[in-house]
C-alpha cells in the first residue's frame, strides 16, 4: 500500500542502525519505511503527502520520564510563567502589565519553572517590588519547592492575619509585630505553598479544557509528544482526570498521556490504593491515553522534598510499615509503581522493604522506580537493577543547583545524580523535567543539562565522567522512557513499525553549539503521523493556533516559555536594566520588606 505522507531530504536520528537516515515513510500512523531519498520517494502514491524537510534535523517526539501536565494544564492559562525570562526587571515588567488585566477575584500565578540565577540581576524580587507593581491584584509568587511571596492582596485574599496560628507544615514569617510579611516558607516540607495555593480561584470547565490544548501546543512546540504524569499533591483521581478524558473522546489530545495515581491523604494511602485497584488497571486505555500505576506519592511518610535550602528531613520509623503493606498489594496486583526519592537514605530504607517483599512475591519483570535520586549511592544503584527496577531522572539541580553546591559542597554534587554509573550497570534510566513547579517543561533545558553539567545559571556541576554525550541524552528522552510507561519497541525510535511521533527541530541538536542547545525548539511536531504543531516554513502544514481562554489569560499576551531563539525577538524579552545586581551569594538569602533575612545553611550527611 502507498504511504499516507513521507518526509525526505532530512538528517533523521533515528535511535537504531543506521544512526541517521534521509527519508521516511508513513502510514496508518506508524513508521512504514526508513531508508534514502530515492528509495522512499519511489514509494509514493498519487494521495502521499511529500514534505521537504529542507536538510533539518529530525528526531524522534521526545518523551518527559516525569513531569504533571495533568494538573498542568488544568492551570496553564492562569499561570504567568517566567520560565526562560532573561532579566528580573522583565519578568516584573509582565507582572505589572498581567495584575492590570487581571479582573477580580483572580490571582496572577507564577508557579514554577525559573530561579533567580536564569536573571541577569542574580536575585529574586523582593517584597517591596512585587507590591508595588501590583498593589491591589493577589500576586502569588513561587519559587522552587522552598518558598512563597505573597503581595499584601493575595494575604487578605487567604485571610493570613497577626491572629493566623502557626503552621505544622510551614512558617508565615512575620515582622516584629507578629504581622505576616508575605513570604511562605517551606519548613520542614512544602504543604503551605500548595495548601495557599489551592485557596486561589479555579478555571472553568471550559477554561481547563482550553488551558490543557494550549498547554499541549506549548509542549508540541518543543517537541514533546509524550509524557508520564506523576500525579501530584491536590490531583484527584478520577475527577481532576475528567477533562484528559473528555479531550481523549473529542480526539483533541495532542500528547500521549501515561498517567500514575497519586495518594492523596496520610494514614489513608493503601485504602487509596485498594479502593483504585478496583476501578481501573494499568494498561487500561490506548496510545494516546492510559493508566500507567502507582505513585510518587505512595505513602506519605516517605516523602523528603528536596529543599535544598533545608536540611534533609528525616523519614519517620513508621515508614517500612506503611510502605510495606502499599508495595505488597501492588505487587499482588501487578501494577507498576513509582516513589519519589532524592536522598540515599530514604532509598536504603524503601529498597530494604521492596527486598522484603519481593521475596514473599516475586516483582518478576513489574516496572518499578525511583524517581530524582540525586544522592543515590552505587551500592543501592545495585540493588535497583538486582530488583529489576529503573530510575526516573530530572533536571531539578538545572535549577537548584547552586543550593546544593552551598550546603553539601562541590564534591557531592559531582554525581546528583551519578547518572553514568547507572547506565554502566544496565539500570533503565528514563529523562524528565519534574516540570511544572519545580523546573521548566522545555525539555531542551534537560538535555542541555546533562550534555554540559550546567545550571540555567552557568554554574558547572559535573565531570566530564557524568556528562553525556548528545546521541546518549537523546535516547534517554526518548527510548529510555520508553520503559517507564512499558511501552518499549512501541515508540522512541524512528524504526518500521513504531509510532510515527517525531519532530523537525530549528537547529542540527547535534552540531550546533552546547549553549544554544537550550534554545531549541520545533518547526514541526508529528504525532501519529499527524501534524500537531508547525511554525517557519511548515507553518500552513499544522493546526491553526486556538483562541485563549478567558481572555485575560498571561497565555494570550505572552505565550508560554521565553528562552528561545524565536520569542526573543518580543518586545517584553529584551534584557532590562541590571543595576539591582546583588552578590555572588545572593541566593542564599531572601529579600524582605525589613531587609535582608538570611536563609540557614547547615549541612548535613545524606
Amino acid at each position: 500500500m502507498e504511504p499516507d505522507s513521507i518526509l525526505h531530504n532530512a538528517k533523521i536520528a533515528t535511535n537504531g542502525l543506521p544512526s541517521f537516515a534521509e527519508a521516511i515513510a508513513i502510514e496508518d500512523g506508524r513508521i512504514s519505511a526508513v531508508g534514502t531519498s530515492d528509495e522512499i520517494l519511489r514509494q509514493r502514491g498519487p494521495e502521499t503527502k511529500v514534505i521537504d524537510i529542507g536538510g533539518r534535523t529530525v528526531i524522534p517526539g521526545l518523551n518527559d520520564s516525569h513531569m504533571h501536565p495533568i494538573r498542568g494544564g488544568l492551570n496553564y492559562n492562569m499561570e504567568l510563567r517566567w520560565d526562560g525570562v532573561p532579566s528580573l526587571s522583565d519578568a516584573l515588567r509582565m507582572l505589572k502589565d498581567q495584575a492590570a488585566r487581571t479582573p477580580a477575584p483572580q490571582w496572577v500565578r507564577v508557579i514554577g519553572g525559573w530561579t533567580e540565577f536564569q536573571f541577569a540581576e542574580r536575585r529574586m524580587p523582593t517584597l517591596n517590588e512585587i507590591n508595588r507593581v501590583a498593589p491591589d491584584t493577589p500576586v502569588f509568587v513561587l519559587h522552587l519547592y522552598d518558598r512563597a511571596i505573597l503581595n499584601g492582596a493575595a494575604l487578605r485574599a487567604v485571610g493570613y492575619t497577626k491572629d493566623t496560628p502557626e503552621q505544622l507544615a510551614g512558617e508565615i514569617q512575620r515582622d516584629k509585630r507578629g504581622n505576616p510579611t508575605g513570604l511562605l516558607i517551606a519548613r520542614p516540607n512544602a504543604m503551605i505553598l500548595y495548601s495557599t495555593l489551592a485557596k486561589g480561584p479555579k478555571l472553568s470547565r471550559e477554561d481547563q479544557m482550553n488551558s490543557t490544548r494550549q498547554f499541549m501546543r506549548e509542549l508540541n512546540r518543543f517537541g514533546i509528544t509524550s509524557v508520564i504524569d506523576a500525579g501530584g499533591g491536590f490531583q484527584n483521581y478520577p475527577d481532576d482526570y475528567g477533562v484528559i478524558d473528555e479531550l481523549h473522546k473529542r480526539d483533541e489530545l495532542t500528547v500521549r498521556f501515561a498517567y500514575n495515581l497519586f495518594t492523596q491523604k496520610p494514614n489513608q494511602e493503601l485504602a487509596d490504593f485498594q479502593r483504585w485497584t478496583q476501578m481501573t488497571r494499568p494498561g487500561l486505555g490506548d496510545d494516546f491515553c492510559r493508566m500507567n500505576g502507582a505513585g510518587e506519592m505512595l505513602v506519605f511518610s516517605a516523602a523528603d522534598f528536596e529543599d535544598f535550602l533545608e536540611p534533609r528531613p528525616e523519614i519517620p520509623p513508621v515508614m517500612e510499615d506503611e510502605l510495606k503493606k502499599v508495595i505488597r498489594h501492588l505487587a499482588e496486583n501487578r501494577w507498576p509503581f513509582r516513589l519519589h526519592a532524592t536522598y540515599n537514605k530514604t532509598i536504603t530504607r524503601a529498597l530494604k522493604v521492596y527486598e522484603e517483599v519481593n521475596r514473599e512475591i516475586p516483582f518478576d519483570g513489574l516496572h518499578w522506580f525511583f524517581d530524582h535520586c540525586e544522592t543515590i549511592s552505587d551500592h543501592n544503584i545495585e540493588r535497583v537493577k538486582a530488583l529489576g527496577g529503573g530510575i526516573a531522572v530530572q533536571d531539578r539541580m538545572a535549577f537548584q543547583g547552586e543550593y546544593f553546591v552551598d550546603r553539601y559542597g562541590e564534591k557531592q554534587a559531582q554525581r546528583t545524580p551519578p547518572i553514568r554509573r547507572m547506565l554502566e550497570l544496565g539500570v533503565p534510566v528514563g529523562a524528565g523535567t519534574d516540570a511544572t513547579r519545580v523546573s521548566s517543561y522545555n525539555p531542551f533545558i534537560a538535555l542541555y543539562w546533562l550534555i554540559t553539567g550546567k545550571t540555567v545559571g552557568g554554574a558547572a556541576l559535573y565531570p566530564e565522567s557524568n556528562r553525556l554525550d548528545r546521541m546518549e541524552a537523546l535516547r534517554l528522552y526518548t527510548v529510555g522512557s520508553s520503559w517507564f510507561s512499558s511501552e518499549e519497541g512501541k515508540k522512541g525510535s524512528i524504526a518500521l513499525g513504531q509510532l510515527a511521533d517525531l519532530c523537525v527541530l530549528s537547529s542540527d541538536y547535534f552540531s550546533i553549539p552546547e549553549e544554544r542547545i537550550k534554545r531549541l525548539e520545533s518547526v514541526m511536531t508529528i504525532v501519529g503521523g499527524r501534524v500537531v504543531f508547525a511554525a517557519d516554513e511548515f507553518q500552513r502544514l499544522g493546526p491553526p493556533p486556538l483562541p485563549v481562554s478567558p481572555d485575560w489569560s498571561p497565555v494570550k499576551a505572552y505565550g508560554g516559555y521565553a528562552g528561545t531563539d524565536a520569542t526573543q525577538t518580543k518586545p517584553w524579552a529584551h534584557t532590562g536594566d541590571h543595576s539591582h545586581a546583588v552578590g555572588t551569594n545572593a541566593h542564599r538569602w531572601v529579600l524582605s520588606e525589613s531587609g535582608l533575612w538570611a536563609l540557614g545553611c547547615d549541612c548535613l550527611a545524606f
